[in-house]
């Protein structure tokens, strides 16, 4: 075994002339996000909704002219105002079917 130092934020560390893996990275229980993909949330919105009732709520030309999820993707990587909307339209959206399938549930 070499005394050779691995450098901060190399990925690991020195453990008796070896080195141990850098530890997996922590769950975000607070970030309802995580996990989700951005073309994720499009795809869902868009099953859900479709490019009408998107353009409508949220007014951005690659909701309203020529839509794809592909420039969808473009505009809103660059646009975090934009994003941010979505993101929270998304969010709204798996709260309330949660709350309808708790109160399906409580009525069965």
């Amino acid at each position: 075994m070499s005394d050779e130092t691995i450098p901060a934020g190399a990925g690991g560390e020195v453990v008796d002339g070896g080195t141990k893996p850098a530890p997996a990275p922590a769950s975000h229980p607070r970030d309802p996000l995580h996990g989700i993909t951005l073309e994720r949330i499009i795809n869902e919105l868009l099953a859900q909704h479709g490019w009408a009732e998107m353009g409508e709520r949220i007014p951005i030309r690659c909701f309203q002219l020529n839509p794809s999820v592909k420039s969808s993707l473009t505009f809103l990587r660059k646009t975090p105002w934009a994003r941010q909307k979505v993101e929270a339209w998304f969010l709204y959206e798996q709260r309330r079917r949660q709350d309808e399938k708790a109160d399906q549930e409580g009525t069965n």
